[in-house]
């Protein structure tokens, strides 16, 4: 007999959390769930203190403030995530009035039912969906509800309308070229003779520290840089010692450790792509050597708002997954500093999922973690075509729109350095722009007066905050030399970058920079300004007749931001007396 509160779920008092008009483009429903098939589902809770952790978020990051650097313990986050006893006894309490046991982790509770249970419960119709490129099919609902008591209770629940599947890699490697052997061998030779030389044709490790100024050298002791790697993508331990032995002779012997999360592998064998993972371990150490490395490697698949430019299967990340994994461990074991070089559209991620996913990078930050991702590479976007309404707009990227993230743009050539044309960059739809950037952010909007002013919210969140370079990065990918392209060059360097910082302050006995963004542009005079070049996009577009590009001008700029590190100056900055030799 159902109870009181799934009598409710399915009545005019009950509240459609998520609703989708019809079936995804590219998907087809293949047949009805048996009532006994078995889903997973998570229940994200409302958080009862949220706007007091950002409020505090910002005074820990905040260069002046008395709370400065006084970054939180995973007990004191876990205090203003956590939802109300009753929110929690109330979800808790509907679950198992239909035989449905549950786990509950802080703001989050995750179970498992039976089709016929899932849909008493969500007034939903689950049926398995099959992609038309293959893959497995899908068991999903084109909507749910939830009874109106529990509606303040409940924030999301995670898999039910959301359509994802296994399909392509969606890290930021905007180019990679393979080199022959004669070829590898014409590049040897060049840096051979010149090595420190950054020019087009190839960027080297020696060239990296030449560009940024970085003769510092870090302890190893109780300093920790992490990359992330999903979608079955491994760093090989052979190509690192071959990069090293190659082009990065004084760090000869450096290994990297690997962390399993989710279901992730480190199969040193497989012959997937590895491309992206091989760069990530490779920059982050030519810039930071010998701060050790960890690789993050998680399996699983985030879901998907099938687009124009995204229309299945599903890449999307298991960001979740990740981050509530990472933000479960011990203080003493979180990394100073983390990057990631995957992303994809922000309006291809949902709402609810997207502003989550930033709330977790918060506290991320919140706990003393600096966290950097790529920009994307596709300048303003590519079919720049708005889905709610299919009005051309422009597409900023997810999660580097986030503002608890720092996001990385993209360089290339020297002297001048300049913005290169598949650095992403514009402004979140979803996030209001910070206090901490509208100075900065003001300029350029003054600059550009009313371009594209229809294409884009002037009122929210600009990125990237930052840039690197990004063109033709010498990496070692399974025993080759390749050439590699993409803001994913430029994330891993930046990300070097700040760990240096991070262990530089340490040696002082300060704490590390944590979230970024505030002090990164109180101290804007650190960095290279990169006032010439572009982000280019949306060129099947008729709306935009030759494409759209940001330009990258004096001061911050959606192409490169704030600019490209001067270390020497960050380094006086982070670690006054701390020397950069």
């Amino acid at each position: 007999m159902r109870s009181l509160f799934v009598l409710f779920a399915s009545a005019a008092t009950a509240k459609v959390m998520d609703r989708l008009a019809s079936v995804p483009k590219g998907w087809t429903e293949v047949r009805q769930a048996s009532p006994d098939d078995v889903v997973s589902l998570r229940v994200g809770l409302p958080q009862q203190h949220a706007a007091a952790l950002e409020q505090a978020v910002l005074e820990v990051s905040m260069p002046g403030h008395p709370n400065y650097g006084m970054h939180l313990s995973r007990d004191q986050v876990r205090a203003y995530t956590a939802p109300t006893e009753k929110s929690v006894s109330s979800v808790v309490s509907w679950l198992a009035q239909s035989g449905v046991k549950s786990s509950v982790n802080n703001d989050w509770i995750t179970f498992t039912a039976d089709v016929k249970t899932a849909n008493d419960l969500l007034n939903a119709d689950f049926a398995w969906y099959q992609f038309e490129k293959g893959g497995s099919p899908k068991l999903r609902t084109l909507s749910y509800s939830v009874p109106d008591e529990l509606s303040g209770s409940i924030d999301l629940i995670q898999p039910t309308t959301r359509f994802g599947q296994l399909g392509a890699k969606r890290s930021t490697i905007f180019e990679m070229q393979v080199l022959e052997p004669e070829e590898e061998d014409a590049v040897k030779a060049d840096i051979a003779v010149a090595a420190a030389d950054c020019n087009p044709s190839r960027v080297t490790p020696a060239c990296i520290k030449s560009l940024y100024n970085i003769q510092y050298t870090a302890s190893p002791e109780g300093n920790l840089v992490a990359f992330s790697s999903y979608l079955e993508e491994y760093a090989r331990y052979s190509d690192l010692q071959s990069f090293e032995t190659q082009y990065l002779a004084e760090a000869a012997g450096q290994n990297f450790t690997v962390q399993l999360v989710n279901g992730g592998l480190n199969d040193q064998a497989s012959s997937d792509d590895s491309g992206e993972a091989n760069l990530d371990v490779q920059y982050v150490l030519a810039a930071s050597a010998p701060i050790p490395i960890l690789e993050y490697s998680t399996g699983g698949r985030g879901p998907l708002v099938p687009t124009h430019d995204q229309p299945g299967p599903s890449s999307n990340e298991p960001y979740l997954e990740f981050l509530t994994y990472l933000l479960d461990q011990e203080d003493s074991a979180l990394p100073q500093t983390i990057t990631t070089s995957y992303g994809e559209e922000e309006q291809s991620v949902p709402a609810e999922y997207a502003l989550r996913v930033c709330n977790l990078y918060m506290q991320l930050g919140a706990r003393g973690v600096s966290v950097l991702f790529s920009s994307g590479d596709s300048g303003p976007g590519d079919s720049c075509i708005r889905e709610s309404d299919q009005a051309p707009y422009f597409q900023p990227s997810f999660p580097a729109g986030c503002p608890y993230v720092t996001s990385v743009g993209a360089t290339y050539n020297v002297e001048p350095e300049q913005g290169v044309s598949f650095s992403s960059g514009g402004f979140s739809s979803l996030h209001a722009q910070p206090a901490w950037q509208a100075d900065a952010v003001k300029s350029y909007l003054g600059i550009i007066g009313s371009t594209y002013s229809a294409y884009f919210n002037a009122s929210n969140r600009g990125f990237p905050d930052v840039a690197a370079q990004g063109y033709r990065f010498v990496v070692v990918d399974k025993g080759r030399t390749a050439l590699l392209s993409g803001t994913s060059a430029s994330s891993p360097v930046f990300a070097g970058v700040v760990a240096l910082l991070n262990a530089a302050r340490k040696s002082q006995g300060e704490p590390p920079l944590g979230f970024l963004n505030p002090w990164l542009y109180n101290n804007s005079a650190a960095f290279f300004d990169i006032t010439s070049g572009y982000g280019s996009g949306c060129s099947g577009n008729s709306a935009f007749r030759n494409g759209a590009r940001w330009n990258a001008t004096a001061g911050w700029d959606p192409v490169t931001g704030l600019g490209t590190p001067d270390f020497g100056k960050l380094l006086a900055a982070a670690a006054p007396g701390v020397e950069n030799a």
